[in-house]
């Protein structure tokens, strides 16, 4: 673009006029609306007024465009770094994730998961979902899936984590807030199976699926996070064979709906079902298909879909 003074000495030399307008947002210049005529006659007063008007309203809606792009820039990047970079690879077992956030630019916060080295060949496993959006969504979200990792490695076993991130939870104050949460280790065996102990606190159901086809909840439900202080929580122990399949879902899943219709745990289970044979992979590719054709709408919740499976 020319500068205003160019455009000024370019339209006296054709024998127009010129009109430069600053575009002024929250007391910043941030560009200039020119106007020219090439014709020997001058603005009508009621087209600068005009024109003023414009280039106010242009500037405001320039600068807000920016600042949305700036936030959703920094929301998607806390987003980001509110979820584990890479799955690891566990020895035996095989682990898929899928994770969809709903909308475009979305706030931070909500959904999150987690699949950990913990120690002596164990791994930790998480899924969970925070009440809400935004800054104090994103602060639990954040505390949640750090203080599991330290925790675990620290000994602790699944209630005794559960039960320390409820306190540290509580300890936010008003900023806290209710999580449900789905916690689990993982022990690849030798024989090719793997052993697992799981705490649900408020979450949906894990649910396991076995070769024959049949589909059974692994675990009891129990109270969610960030409500009561003296908690106290039991963990499911239950083998993976070979063929067998876990998968862990948030509610954005179950919960997704077509007018009165909702998918429930029961469309979920039914779904999951005819998976057998397929990899992890595949079953929550398989899901999420299913999850995504329930409804003609797109998906106003966050989802994720964690699915492990032990080879045959």
């Amino acid at each position: 673009l020319s500068s205003p003074g160019t455009t000024l000495a370019t339209a006296s030399t054709v024998g127009g006029e010129t009109v430069v307008l600053p575009l002024v947002a929250r007391n910043r210049v941030i560009g200039m609306l020119i106007l020219g005529k090439p014709l020997e006659e001058r603005f009508r007063q009621e087209i600068l007024e005009l024109a003023e008007d414009l280039s106010r309203r242009a500037a405001l809606a320039l600068d807000n465009a920016r600042l949305y792009s700036e936030r959703t820039a920094i929301s998607q990047s806390l987003q980001r770094s509110l979820l584990p970079p890479e799955l690891p690879e566990v020895p035996g077992v095989e682990v898929e994730v899928i994770y969809r956030a709903a909308g475009e630019g979305n706030e931070v916060g909500g959904d999150f998961y987690d699949v950990f080295p913990i120690r002596d060949g164990a791994y930790g496993f998480a899924i969970g979902d925070v009440c809400g959006t935004g800054p104090e969504a994103a602060a639990v979200t954040g505390l949640a899936r750090h203080a599991l990792r330290l925790l675990a490695r620290e000994g602790f076993g699944g209630p005794a984590v559960l039960e320390r991130l409820n306190t540290a939870i509580l300890d936010e104050g008003a900023r806290s807030r209710f999580l449900t949460l789905l916690y689990g280790e993982l022990w690849p065996q030798p024989d090719g199976g793997a052993v697992l102990k799981v705490v649900c606190a408020g979450h949906p159901l894990p649910l396991r699926l076995r070769q024959d086809g049949t589909v059974e909840p692994a675990a009891e439900p129990q109270p969610l996070l960030g409500v009561i202080e003296d908690l106290e929580l039991e963990e499911q122990t239950f083998t993976l064979d070979p063929g067998d399949v876990l998968l862990c879902v948030t509610d954005g899943v179950t919960e997704r709906r077509e007018g009165t219709r909702m998918l429930g745990d029961d469309g979920l289970a039914d779904c999951l079902s005819g998976c057998t044979g397929l990899t992890a992979g595949a079953v929550a590719a398989r899901i999420m298909r299913a999850v995504e054709r329930f409804a003609a709408d797109a998906p106003s919740d966050d989802m994720a879909i964690l699915a492990m499976r032990v080879p045959e």
